[in-house]
């Protein structure tokens, strides 16, 4: 008498990927080093983002300014910390991103060198080139509250600060 009706039926997943990715890059950066004559360092880094969800991450960075310093200075980074996803459209990101870390100084005219603990708020743009590249644009300040340190000296502090343009490839993650 009754027709036979059609069951439709929507079966949960049984398992879902998580939301991280891991991308590794390349840079080269242009720094005012806020000590001597203020001529720019510049000098080639790497940087790895492994970002949890699609808004927040960790990053590190190992940065090495030893071009064009004003008699021989140079400048050394290495630092990590948390990352944030302020703005995402289309193919841009726009990220926030504080880190901690060391810094290795060696000054214009082998007047010294030092190593100090640095924390560097800083901003960067993305634009997603493809599913597994993107190219970045950052801006990072730097704060070295312990520098220059020489004895008989006041330390100050130093605040270097510069761009960096570099590109990135997704190693793992979806997103």
């Amino acid at each position: 008498m009754f027709g036979t009706t059609a069951a439709f039926a929507q079966v949960a997943p049984s398992a879902r990927g998580g939301n991280a990715t891991v991308w590794v890059g390349g840079e080269f950066s242009s720094f005012n080093p806020d000590y001597g004559s203020g001529q720019r360092i510049l000098g080639p880094g790497i940087f790895g983002d492994f970002n949890l969800t699609p808004k927040l991450g960790v990053e590190g960075e190992a940065r090495w300014l030893h071009f064009n310093g004003d008699l021989g200075e140079t400048q050394s980074d290495y630092l990590g910390g948390v990352k944030y996803r302020i703005f995402h459209f289309n193919r841009f990101s726009v990220n926030a991103k504080f880190l901690l870390g060391g810094v290795w100084i060696k000054y214009p005219g082998d007047i010294g060198s030092g190593s100090y603990f640095a924390y560097a708020p800083g901003g960067s743009l993305d634009y997603r080139v493809s599913r597994h590249l993107f190219v970045r644009g950052e801006y990072e300040y730097q704060f070295l509250p312990s520098a220059p340190g020489f004895q008989g000296e006041p330390s100050h502090g130093l605040t270097p600060n510069g761009f960096s343009i570099g590109i990135a490839y997704r190693l793992l993650g979806v997103h």
